[in-house]
């Protein structure tokens, strides 16, 4: 009998927990992404959502637990936002090529799988939004990652905006294979892209398929009634319980 082997996930936490001034902004999480996934983290403000991605990038230390890289793990990060000089004389091709020197051919292919094949001599600072998110994905993909790192990276975007960084984004996926790790609050993010969503409020509340939306128990409890937003939700792992009201409130 043929025995099936289970992929290794690329990052792992186990029992994380991080205290930042004082305050404990994770804990007890438990989380994992495989090879190839889409997996969309959402919650409230302060939960802990950035901060879960600062501590699988290394860029944070943990308090508690651990967290496990798969060996040769390549990490692509397209962070919020950053912001430049705008007086700042730097094309697009020169932003590519710090803080070490990347090769033209390089820099095009990047900018090529980013949707930007033309834009190397372009001044960052005459960049739209939209430009200049795909120009830090770009330099993300620079190293062929295996797991791609999105921090709300669509954020200040109007809606077509995001949704054709997202389009481009599920290209770059099917693309290269990458799995992709992202924070957003974007629904049509949630429902067409993610093969599973976790929902965090300083610790895992809920994680599963996208399958109900907005409506859903948790959500109301987390966001409240009535609020513009995305969660999508479930088929629920509830071995567990949670005063949602009372988490709310946190």
């Amino acid at each position: 009998m043929r025995v099936r082997r289970m992929t290794a996930p690329l990052v792992e936490t186990r029992g994380l927990g991080v205290r930042m001034g004082g305050v404990q902004v994770l804990r007890d999480v438990d989380f994992a992404i495989a090879p190839g996934e889409i997996v969309t983290i959402v919650g409230p403000n302060g939960s802990g959502k950035s901060t879960l991605l600062r501590a699988i990038l290394g860029s944070i230390r943990p308090s508690a637990g651990r967290i496990v890289r798969s060996a040769g793990l390549r990490l692509g990060h397209v962070p919020q936002r950053l912001v430049l000089d705008p007086t700042l004389p730097l094309t697009v091709t020169r932003f590519l090529g710090l803080p070490r020197r990347v090769s033209v051919a390089r820099a095009r292919e990047a900018l090529d799988r980013a949707g930007l094949a033309d834009l190397g001599g372009r001044q960052m600072a005459d960049l739209s939004g939209g430009q200049f998110q795909r120009v830090l994905l770009a330099r993300a993909l620079l190293d062929a990652p295996n797991l791609l790192i999105l921090d709300e990276a669509t954020a200040g975007l109007d809606q077509p905006g995001a949704a054709a960084f997202y389009r481009r984004i599920e290209e770059v996926r099917a693309r290269t294979g990458c799995a992709v790790l992202m924070v957003s609050h974007d629904l049509h993010v949630v429902m067409s892209a993610s093969n599973r969503v976790v929902c965090l409020n300083g610790h895992i509340c809920c994680e599963g398929a996208p399958e109900a939306v907005a409506g859903a128990p948790v959500y109301r409890a987390l966001f409240g009634e009535g609020t513009q937003g995305a969660l999508a939700l479930y088929r629920h792992r509830h071995d567990h319980h949670h005063d949602h009201a009372v988490e709310a409130a946190e």
